[in-house]
């Protein structure tokens, strides 16, 4: 981690250089996200690995990112706009993004209903059957019941976490106590993946007209 104690302007001037000056020496070495953020007494701190909800993304990993922006694919079994209105109708009652709430189902089920992960989650939005209890979710793997269950719980988690997308995600895939107890999002590969997928996928469907 890096901290420096010169005024804001320069600071941010030499911040830059540095990161630039590091990606001409080892290119290779800059193969991660950095993320940066500025404390009470000015001093700026980066690090590869946030665990405080005060760092904010700085300089993206260039390569990770630019496979994550994959082309919207799907199962040729799967027939996304099968729940195009499924999937307004729950967006507009808890007024959460349609294109989150479509990235969400495009990374955990990839639009299967009957889709089932070795932990138990399932159907569209990946339920585990404890969330489903406290959402009153009846059936899993009935894709109303499903959508408007995990929708609810991603607007709860909006709220907790004050309309921040990405710990909201986060918690959606690690749960809320990780991210509680990490102060941020968790430093798990898996849970970090997610959140740049869903990102992602976000981005992509509202470049597509989505929002």
């Amino acid at each position: 981690m890096l901290f420096i104690t010169p005024s804001y302007a320069r600071c941010f001037i030499l911040c830059h250089t540095v990161l630039f000056l590091c990606v001409l020496v080892n290119p290779c070495r800059v193969n991660a996200d950095i993320y940066r953020y500025v404390d009470e007494d000015d001093i700026v701190h980066f690090t590869d690995a946030p665990t405080d909800r005060r760092f904010k993304i700085f300089m993206r990993d260039f390569k990770k990112d630019k496979a994550l922006r994959t082309k919207l694919t799907y199962a040729s079994s799967v027939n996304p706009a099968e729940y195009e209105q499924l999937i307004k109708n729950c967006s507009e009652k808890y007024g959460v993004n349609q294109s989150l709430v479509k990235a969400v189902i495009h990374a955990e089920s990839g639009y299967n209903a009957n889709a089932v992960s070795p932990k138990g989650a399932s159907g569209l939005m990946q339920l585990m059957p404890a969330t489903a209890k406290s959402l009153n979710v009846a059936d899993r793997f009935n894709p109303k019941d499903n959508v408007d269950g995990g929708v609810k719980y991603l607007r709860f988690l909006l709220d907790t976490f004050r309309g921040d997308v990405s710990l909201a995600v986060a918690a959606y895939n690690a749960g809320l106590n990780n991210v509680a107890k990490y102060g941020g999002i968790p430093p798990y590969n898996e849970t970090r993946t997610y959140v740049n997928r869903v990102l992602s996928y976000m981005k992509s469907y509202q470049e597509s007209g989505i929002q």
